[in-house]
């Protein structure tokens, strides 16, 4: 500390670098939690995301397995009936 200044004077200047200072720690620390925020709302949201995208595709490739085992046994109970047809020709 300086002799030269008063001593208010000195009281003020090291106050007002002691709040500067807690000014820019807690502007850090709040920068540093909204990234850690936004790292895990990347993490959560996506599976919710997924889950219902899940969810969606589940139903279609159930749709979609259906009309495929509804064709294979339409095409089977078509050969079958080609194939006894062919029996009965001969």
């Amino acid at each position: 500390m300086d002799d030269e200044k008063p001593i208010t004077e000195q009281a003020m200047e090291t106050i007002t670098s002691a709040v500067e200072t807690t000014k820019d720690a807690a502007v850090s620390a709040v920068k540093q939690v909204k990234k850690a925020a936004k790292k895990v709302a990347k993490k959560v949201a996506p599976k919710k995301a997924a889950k219902k995208k899940a969810k969606k595709a589940t139903k279609k490739t159930a749709k979609k397995s259906s009309k495929k085992a509804a064709k294979k046994s339409a095409k089977k109970a078509a050969k079958k009936a080609g194939k006894s047809k062919k029996k009965a020709k001969r």
